[in-house]
């Protein structure tokens, strides 16, 4: 085989001339301080704030303090084995997390790895934790119902979707128990949930995740977890990753729902990372920025606009309280943020009364906007009885004789309290809590047995869904509690009053 010289030298000069020799450059920086999970990085000059950063021993870290000399980053991964003098590497990305339908069903650490045993995520789409909240234009009015299928939630506290409604209490008064029975009670409604874990006990949060399989309720629900065991910067995040992947949901144009259990252990997780990177101490110990923390978390629960496809998502933060001290700090922080709380009173929980609501000091401040026409009708002088009774009943007790009209209202309240007990994993539809609220504000349940009434409910509604099915279908449909249908339920209620037998 020949060889022609000038054919090798074309093609050299081809490959010289197309070569491009571009060097591959890194931001790199090196670890001057580490401990406590908490690095301090010299060198990364163009860093972003809350960038993601890669260690040499492949953890990743978020850059939180920008200084003027070097960088204060929260170490995500394990810590022990990074040493001083280590090399940190910049990734260019701000911290992310994946979302989209992939996630329905799923227990994920905030970081979006799967904690249930199942097979890995395959994600198409990732979001920015940390996302400013919609303009006030964006927004349209809170009015439509989201359901929690408890009496003495939708007759008296109701919440809307698009709210930030506040469960507030001292522990153990029954916080979780509400949002999760909020949560089952979305079956078939068509709102897709987040429950965030911050803090919790892994078994506490395994039987949660049980409860969500046992009432179906994982088949629209996505769990967020960042437990006892994890660490401040997991539990920081949890929540910036659980409200990210409701957003999405919310873009798509769907009713979404996020609770967020609890945000006390998200302000001490923030408190001990921001202690370690020597920010300034203020109340409590807690760094002035602490209300922004919460503030630019909640904002971003909101109902669309039709232009954005009208989504929602509502916001239940739950916070707990040390000896009943809502006047604390954090509590009256997100207090301030949200649109009414719900006050879990210890007194009533042992007391037998639970949901342990304590309806005097609990409030909505949407109101009757986010109920429907037949709830108002039926509860719209609930509050205002009850009060009236917890007077008359501390009065009662100084006095032994009463006149006949104390003595039916003290009656008409005994038996409202009552009636608005409820167990737990028992959400009530919507139409069914209407007649029995019906029964009891109308005062058919008066001449009943106090021990007797709980009985008399159960098999009312049991009655009615056999006898009376049409007139639950229509307060189901119309959302209204209309004359003829009024009429029926008064013949209903009537009717098996004549066959109840007391206990």
């Amino acid at each position: 085989m020949r060889i022609n010289p000038d054919e090798i030298t074309k093609v050299l000069r081809e490959k010289i001339e197309s070569f491009e020799n571009l060097p591959n450059l890194k931001e790199v920086g090196r670890v001057i301080q580490v401990g406590d999970g908490i690095a301090r990085v010299y060198g990364l000059e163009n860093v972003m704030s809350n960038e993601l950063v890669k260690f040499q021993n492949e953890s990743m870290g978020i850059a939180i303090n920008l200084e003027e000399d070097n960088v204060g980053v929260v170490i995500l991964g394990e810590y022990k084995n990074i040493k001083e003098g280590a090399l940190v590497e910049r990734t260019h990305k701000i911290v992310e997390v994946p979302v989209g339908e992939e996630l329905i069903g799923r227990v994920i650490n905030p970081l979006g790895v799967p904690l249930d045993g199942g097979s890995p995520i395959l994600v198409k789409k990732t979001r920015p934790v940390e996302r400013k909240a919609v303009g006030i234009i964006e927004r349209q009015p809170v009015d439509t119902p989201l359901q929690t299928g408890l009496k003495s939630i939708d007759s008296m506290i109701p919440i809307g979707r698009g709210q930030r409604e506040l469960i507030v209490g001292d522990r153990q008064t029954g916080k979780t128990a509400i949002a999760v029975d909020t949560i089952i009670n979305q079956k078939g409604k068509g709102v897709y949930c987040v429950y965030v874990a911050i803090g919790q006990k892994g078994a506490a949060i395994a039987r949660t995740v049980e409860k969500f399989r046992q009432y179906g309720a994982m088949d629209y629900t996505t769990v967020v977890v960042a437990s006892a065991s994890d660490s401040a910067p997991l539990l920081y995040l949890a929540p910036y990753a659980g409200v990210a992947i409701a957003e999405e949901m919310m873009f798509s144009g769907e009713d979404t729902l996020i609770v967020y259990d609890d945000l006390s252990k998200h302000a001490v997780a923030y408190r001990e990372m921001s202690l370690l990177l020597r920010r300034p101490p203020g109340r409590e110990a807690y760094p002035g920025d602490i209300f922004y923390l919460h503030s630019r978390l909640l904002e971003r629960a909101a109902r669309l606009s039709d232009d954005l496809g009208g989504g929602s998502m509502t916001a239940l933060p739950i916070i707990e309280t040390q000896a009943n001290d809502v006047s604390a700090y954090i509590p009256t922080n997100v207090i301030s943020i949200t649109d009414g709380q719900i006050y879990l009173e210890p007194g009533l929980f042992y007391s037998g009364f639970r949901p342990a609501v304590n309806v005097g000091l609990s409030v909505s401040r949407v109101g009757g906007a986010a109920q429907t026409k037949a709830m108002k009708k039926v509860a719209g002088n609930l509050r205002i009885e009850l009060a009236q009774f917890r007077e008359l009943e501390a009065f009662a007790q100084f006095s032994t004789e009463l006149d006949p009209s104390t003595q039916a209202q003290i009656t008409r309240g005994q038996h409202l309290m009552e009636l608005l007990k409820q167990e737990q994993y028992n959400p009530m539809p919507f139409e069914e809590q209407v007649v029995a609220l019906y029964v009891a504000v109308k005062g058919y349940l008066d001449d009943i047995p106090i021990e007797s009434v709980r009985k008399f409910e159960n098999e009312f509604l049991s009655y009615m869904r056999r006898e009376y099915i049409d007139v639950l279908k229509a307060i189901e449909q119309s959302k209204d509690l209309e004359a003829e249908t009024e009429v029926l339920l008064e013949k209903a209620i009537e009717g098996f009053k004549e066959k109840f037998k007391v206990i």
